[in-house]
């Protein structure tokens, strides 16, 4: 196994966001030459990257000084954000959506819609995205903007970031704690999976509260999958999955996508970069016990979290595979974690 192989689709980057804070599509093209940031083509190519979901998320008014500060403490409650407008929400998702194009126009990558398209993108070396949005703000009661942008290219959807949606409730920022924060899907929410189930949008889990991952797995169809969230038996935090959550997205013949955000990692909650890579491992070893070796893989959480400092960007990602070899991982299980598992869920998911 060479060290930038086999490639990795990953479950989750905030690349979108980045470049959307930095002035919008006019700056695509740093993404090519290479950006301040976790993702760029250059850093792709040497480090193996070859793509996955590219996330549109409407951020909340936060000061993220104060947050980071809280989550280095032994204990922390962050307060939920407050729900935000449809309003206010769509255009910044639209201007989030440009930025996707606009690095497919200029041949950045590839946005893909289907498992035949992600697997045509990784065997011509280019990057796969998937159009994935994190947190509802910009679909309408009625869903019509969902049939919009499933149109456009929107392949999968999380109903909720950390905060209230009209569709349902996002974990607070909490440790220690469970997941069981609040109430579950609106029914709106239950509206918004069905609808989902009908159009073949994969329904992401990480963000949802226990209640409201519950009445996914009642009222959806598909497997259950979480793009980028840990265990709750090693981090006891609200963002990460008890095993009972576990066994229910193995018996659905799920995903789950190892988060790299190190308060999610950590057994003490705390974001601070220095997690050894047998932390991680820990945490794959505990996915695949309860999951089986075809339903884990990565969501990064890249340029949207910190992460640990031997794993800054995706250009680091060879470290990740070694520490994976060395571990006792083979090439056919290190194959399947780091993009086969992605395209075999996709593939149930979708359809294609």
């Amino acid at each position: 196994m060479s060290d930038a192989t086999p490639l990795v689709f990953d479950g989750h980057n905030d690349v979108l966001l980045k470049l959307f804070r930095a002035g919008g599509p006019s700056k695509a093209g740093a993404f090519l030459s290479g950006r301040d940031g976790a993702i760029d083509l250059p850093m792709a190519t040497r480090g193996g990257f070859g793509g996955g979901f590219f996330a549109v998320y409407v951020p909340s008014p936060t000061d993220l000084e104060f947050k980071f500060q809280e989550m280095t403490k032994d204990v922390y409650d962050l307060p939920l954000p407050e729900e935000i407008e449809w309003e206010d929400a769509m255009p910044v998702v639209a201007s989030q959506v440009a930025i996707l194009f606009e690095l497919e126009r200029i041949g950045a990558l590839t946005v893909c819609r289907s498992a035949s398209d992600i697997r045509t993108a990784l065997t011509q070396k280019k990057i796969a995205a998937i159009f994935h949005i994190e947190g509802a703000e910009g679909i309408d009661a009625d869903l019509h903007m969902l049939d919009v942008l499933y149109a456009a290219g929107l392949r999968s959807i999380g109903p909720v970031w950390s905060r209230p949606t009209i569709f349902g409730h996002g974990v607070p920022f909490r440790y220690p704690a469970t997941p069981d924060t609040g109430d579950g899907l609106t029914d709106h929410g239950i509206r918004l999976v069905k609808r989902c189930n009908a159009l073949s949008i994969m329904v992401d889990l990480s963000h949802l509260n226990e209640a409201g991952f519950w009445d996914v797995a009642r009222h959806s169809d598909a497997p259950l999958v979480a793009t980028h969230s840990n265990v709750h038996a090693i981090c006891p935090h609200t963002r990460n999955l008890t095993d009972d959550q576990l066994r229910a997205i193995a018996e659905s013949d799920g995903m789950v996508g190892l988060n790299f955000a190190v308060a999610f990692l950590r057994a003490d909650g705390k974001m601070q970069s220095d997690v050894p890579i047998h932390q991680m491992l820990r945490h794959l070893d505990h996915l695949l016990e309860i999951l089986g070796e075809d339903r884990v893989g990565l969501g990064s959480d890249y340029d949207g979290a910190v992460v640990p400092e031997d794993l800054t960007t995706v250009a680091e990602l060879p470290t990740l595979r070694q520490a994976m070899a060395e571990h006792g991982y083979d090439d056919t299980l290190i194959k399947k974690l780091c993009h086969e598992n992605w395209l075999r869920v996709l593939e149930t998911t979708w359809g294609s």
